[in-house]
């Protein structure tokens, strides 16, 4: 029996649902999802099985108009993985529509997709009326010829199943790539991080949206199966730190909380986890943190 393998890029805007679609598709909480935008900052792949075929997904930070060294690399990494992808998938928002983001973004497939299938599904889809969706649709698939369109709710899950069915008939015949039963590609390290990562961002909402990251710094085995992770937040700014911590440390120690129960959910043992705040005045400038992101640092500004 053959069997298929294939990376599937999943693009849109900022917020256009991609972490939750990819969270959905694989089954497990791969990717971090939070109603602030930009959220996901490096190329995290989720492993999903649909019969024979083996879907890799990876999932790219929003496109956006890029102003700094960081969204300029955020930016480069999206469009780098659809450009490496077998399948792409346009995820857009149905209440939003056409924004000038969404514009610019069918501009780019033009150059990327280069002849591989291009499906556009449309996310949120609650949200709107019928006659509009369908409106919506034919306008998009007049500017762009996609291979197919679904109708989806990837939070709800609705039209998910099919777009995975699809998918699964377009990848490659190939051996699979990972193991039957990995679901991410990401080293452990970094997914821990990013789960701090997304506990700081929920509890401080529009606080520090973009000036802090956060890396594991080790990552201790114990001898009875639990593991001991040593995290480093950096900040911009000594004031920045007072709010991360919070009064009393309140709010390191509510995020420590929330970020270890996920953890030890993922993983399925228990973890000991250890937070420290560091300023780093200049972290948005040093190469070290982008290789961290697993994004590239381009000289210039």
């Amino acid at each position: 029996m053959s069997t298929r393998a294939g990376f599937i890029a999943l693009i849109g805007e900022p917020n256009a649902g991609k972490s939750t679609l990819l969270n959905r598709m694989v089954g497990a909480k791969v990717s971090i999802v939070t109603h602030k935008v930009q959220t996901t900052r490096t190329r995290i792949r989720g492993v999903a099985m649909e019969g024979d075929s083996q879907l890799v997904f990876v999932d790219t930070p929003g496109l956006f108009q890029p102003r700094r060294r960081l969204d300029r690399a955020m930016v480069a990494a999206a469009w780098g993985g659809a450009a490496d992808a077998d399948v792409i998938v346009l995820l857009i928002e149905a209440h939003r529509g056409i924004t000038e983001g969404v514009e610019r973004i069918l501009d780019g497939l033009q150059e990327v997709a280069k002849g591989r299938p291009v499906a556009l599904a449309v996310n949120k889809i609650d949200k709107v009326q019928s006659d509009v969706l369908l409106g919506l649709t034919r306008e998009l698939n007049d500017r762009f010829p996609f291979s197919e369109t679904y109708m989806i709710s990837a939070e709800k899950g609705y039209g998910v199943d099919d777009l995975r069915k699809w998918l699964a008939g377009k990848v490659p015949e190939s051996p699979w790539l990972y193991p039957e039963d990995q679901i991410a590609d990401l080293p452990l390290r970094m997914i821990a991080a990013e789960t701090t990562r997304e506990k700081l961002t929920l509890r401080l909402h529009q606080e520090l949206p973009y000036q802090l990251t956060v890396e594991t710094e080790a990552w201790e085995e114990r001898k009875d199966g639990s593991a001991k992770i040593d995290q480093i937040i950096y900040v911009i700014r000594d004031g920045h730190k007072g709010i991360v911590l919070g009064k009393k440390g309140e709010t390191i120690k509510a995020v420590s909380q929330a970020a270890r129960a996920d953890l030890e959910e993922f993983l399925d043992r228990k973890i000991h986890l250890f937070l420290q705040v560091k300023v780093r005045p200049n972290w948005l400038e040093e190469k070290e943190r982008y290789s961290e992101m697993g994004l590239e640092f381009k000289d210039g500004n």
